[in-house]
């Protein structure tokens, strides 16, 4: 299920069983997951079965289930009733708060954070009663990468603690929303990593200074943006002479070879880098809602985070800093937000969650996106 929590589907005896998996409370990122019943399924006879919704407080009641189309189905709860408390909906606020976040509301103090915590449970609670699952398959991975892709949980502020899937392509690794908020939805790519750049943060003593390493980080955002309007225009002039020669223009000669194999010199100096570790300290004004981030990080690199308003308005991407700390933890330094996000690995083991093919799961990404938009 993306947007709401991942769902993994479990046989027990006579029943599936689908089982939300949810987040550890905000922000303990390091917590393991928490799982729920959402509904289950009775195998009676062949060709028969009955359907339980387990949402809400009340127990199993009537639900129903429709198979959409391949890795596709839908449930729906026939007696939302069960849902409701009868202390009406300040009630079930209070119960949601207290159970997904473990606090109550008198703990909050800002009332901005009040405010972007109940657009999280109007947002998540209009979907009780019918909800849509698509399969999600895990990333494949191979020897280049910088660490295991696959899940974790981030922090994302007021919001709470989110899951993101991260994935390499290339040059590129892109964190993607399988859950998502009233800012940014699910599917959308919340950070995009440039391996290609990786970043030199400065001495400990001067890293702690934001506008160092807001400097570092917009000169290389200015390098990159260069080398784009670089690369367009070779594109073009390239575009350009083979409609001009009567022969079609043959294949990239040692030029080419000679940037490929900078290129695969440069990714052995980055994971040269990786392997050893640099002192970290978040620089002075930026915000964290985990203090007990790691003081060691691998490697650094340039990369950019996806910002939006309410109901995801004027979407844009800002700069920002992707600090790798080992096989299982990661953070990203929202520049214009003055943010810090940490990132845990989660370790469920999912069964059969791989991608038949790196094709299948890039299509999988398009679509998981296209739902958001």
């Amino acid at each position: 299920l993306v947007g709401l929590c991942p769902v993994s589907l479990q046989v027990d005896g006579l029943f599936i069983i689908g089982w939300m998996y949810l987040p550890p409370h905000d922000p303990h990122v390091d917590d393991p997951m928490r799982f729920k019943p959402l509904f289950r399924i009775h195998l009676m006879e062949r060709k028969c079965a009955t359907v339980e919704c387990m949402y809400g407080h009340k127990g199993p009641h009537n639900g129903h289930i429709q198979i959409v189309k391949k890795d596709e189905f839908s449930t729906k709860c026939n007696q939302t009733d069960h849902h409701r408390m009868s202390g009406g909906r300040q009630e079930e606020f209070r119960t949601w708060l207290r159970e997904e976040w473990g606090r109550t509301l008198e703990d909050i103090f800002h009332e901005h954070m009040q405010e972007l915590i109940l657009m999280k449970f109007i947002y998540t609670s209009q979907y009780d009663n019918c909800l849509t699952y698509r399969r999600i398959y895990l990333p494949p991975s191979s020897p280049e990468d910088l660490i295991q892709p696959g899940l974790f949980k981030g922090t994302y502020g007021s919001h709470g603690l989110e899951i993101v899937m991260l994935s390499f392509h290339g040059k590129k690794a892109k964190g993607t929303k399988i859950t998502g908020d009233p800012n940014i939805p699910a599917g959308q790519q919340t950070v995009e990593i440039d391996l290609a750049h990786p970043l030199q943060l400065p001495d400990i003593e001067n890293l702690r200074d934001f506008s160092e390493l807001s400097r570092i980080v917009l000169e290389v955002q200015e390098q990159v943006r260069r080398e784009e309007q670089e690369r367009e225009q070779q594109e073009e002039e390239q575009e350009h002479s083979q409609q001009a020669a009567s022969q079609p223009a043959s294949p990239l000669g040692g030029e080419g070879a000679e940037g490929e194999e900078t290129a695969a010199g440069a990714e052995g100096k980055t994971q040269d880098k990786a392997s050893a570790s640099q002192p970290f300290v978040l620089p002075m004004g930026v915000i964290s809602r985990n203090e007990d981030y790691p003081r060691t990080c691998r490697i650094c690199f340039y990369g950019t985070g996806l910002i939006a308003g309410h109901g995801f308005t004027s979407p844009e991407r800002t700069p920002g800093v992707f600090v790798l700390f080992d096989d299982d933890r990661f953070g990203f330094i929202w520049l214009e937000l003055k943010s810090f996000s940490l990132y845990s690995r989660i370790k469920v083991p999912f069964q059969n969650a791989q991608a038949p093919s790196r094709e299948a799961f890039d299509e999988m990404l398009k679509n998981i996106q296209s739902l958001a938009t």
